[in-house]
């Protein structure tokens, strides 16, 4: 063989070479209609084969703790119970379908840390750069990435320092608000801090506000935008959006937030603006679909899921803990990553346990304090108890 032809060979090899991880990159966050059967199968569901015990801890859980929602129960991918249990609008006594749509709250958090850690991946943020890289008027130096996905930033929670401010100054309280409007605002006005950067554990939605802002700059899109693309459609989340009331005039869902009691029902106002903190819209079908992606490694990689996955401030109790987006219970041989959402007439659960590979999905439109009572549904799928941070009896913001 001639020297050109061996070079030729090596050149065209090398191509080969670099197509192929090209495509495989490519395709890692591109859907297939092999994606789409698989998610079908997955998410195939017979109401008569469902696990009766479940069933009766639900029908109680209905009937005696006001539980109002929907609910799903799977073990290693394979749906072993669903229901839609109770109304999606009160006052309209409109029933919740199993793919009724509901504001996440703090569920979207494991969400913007997922994009987060794909950014951080892809090379674009590195997690030890700083709010005033892409913030320079941001007035507290030193806050990294790296501590608002794990609430070390030690910020004050941005919703009750705006909420003062608004009403004080007697905004229109009808039209949300931006990330960047928000940051503008702490910019300005400099509202004290809750304590130093990285010297302790202090959950806050600032820190996630911040990063849904990080987002918007780094990649030049909207948070809304770069989800769908990004993370929703990949996953095949066919009925998951951002909806924020700086973008919509009305958001356009029918699952309305109660209080406690069905007295009335939570009015969306300039809140429900930021995003990154809040703002995605789901089902329970979707959030199972996010948790096989992030198995199956369709987001980020196993070895950025294990940095996510594990406890970056103290234990608390000896089990508890937070990592980047979620929170950590660990027992009984078990490693249980979850969180827990609190918002505006909404509480929900979202639980993975890692260990045994099965999933719960609790989603409610009524602020009672019905998932304080779900042992005996971990007891049912083998799951440990996880009891704490699941809410405090009046709804402390500091365990959403």
């Amino acid at each position: 063989m001639t020297r050109f032809c061996v070079v030729a060979l090596s050149l065209l090899c090398s191509v080969i070479t670099c197509t192929s991880c090209s495509s495989d990159k490519k395709n890692k966050t591109e859907r297939t209609v092999e994606d789409d059967k698989s998610d079908s199968l997955l998410l195939i569901y017979d109401s008569k084969k469902a696990d009766k015990r479940i069933d009766d801890f639900m029908q109680n859980l209905h009937q005696k703790r006001g539980f109002n929602g929907n609910v799903l129960v799977a073990k290693k991918g394979k749906i072993i119970y669903q229901n839609a249990i109770g109304w999606a609008d009160y006052l309209h006594r409109d029933s919740l379908k199993i793919n009724s749509v509901f504001e996440l709250a703090s569920v979207s958090k494991p969400m913007t840390a997922t994009a987060i850690l794909m950014l951080v991946e892809q090379g674009k943020l590195k997690l030890d750069q700083t709010v005033n890289d892409f913030y320079p008027d941001f007035p507290y130096p030193g806050i990294t990435i790296r501590m608002l996905l794990s609430h070390r930033s030690g910020l004050m929670n941005y919703v009750y320092f705006v909420d003062r401010l608004w009403k004080a100054q007697k905004k229109d309280e009808s039209k949300g608000i931006t990330n960047d409007d928000v940051m503008k605002l702490i910019a300005q006005n400099k509202p004290a801090p809750y304590t130093r950067p990285n010297v302790k554990f202090h959950y806050n939605n600032s820190n996630f506000m911040i990063l849904g802002a990080i987002i918007e700059k780094v990649t030049g899109m909207r948070y809304s935008q770069f989800m769908k693309e990004n993370v929703f459609k990949p996953c095949g989340m066919t009925n998951t959006a951002v909806y924020s009331k700086s973008e919509y005039e009305k958001i356009p869902v029918d699952v309305v937030g109660h209080d406690r009691t069905w007295r009335y029902s939570v009015v969306q106002n300039f809140l429900d603006g930021p995003v990154g903190d809040k703002g995605i819209y789901s089902t329970v079908h979707d959030l199972l679909l996010f948790d096989r992606s992030l198995l199956k490694g369709k987001l980020i990689s196993k070895a950025w899921q294990d940095s996510a996955y594990t406890g970056h401030n103290t234990l608390v109790r000896g089990h508890f803990n937070y990592g980047y987006g979620w929170r950590i219970f660990e027992g009984d041989g078990h490693k249980v990553v979850y969180h827990t959402g609190w918002w505006h007439g909404f509480r929900h659960i979202y639980l993975r346990d890692l260990t045994a590979d099965v999933t719960i999905v609790l989603l409610c439109n009524l602020t009672n304090g019905s998932l304080l009572q779900l042992d005996e549904l971990f007891k049912i799928v083998g799951m440990p108890i996880v009891r704490k941070s699941a809410y405090t009896g009046n709804g402390d913001t500091s365990e959403d």
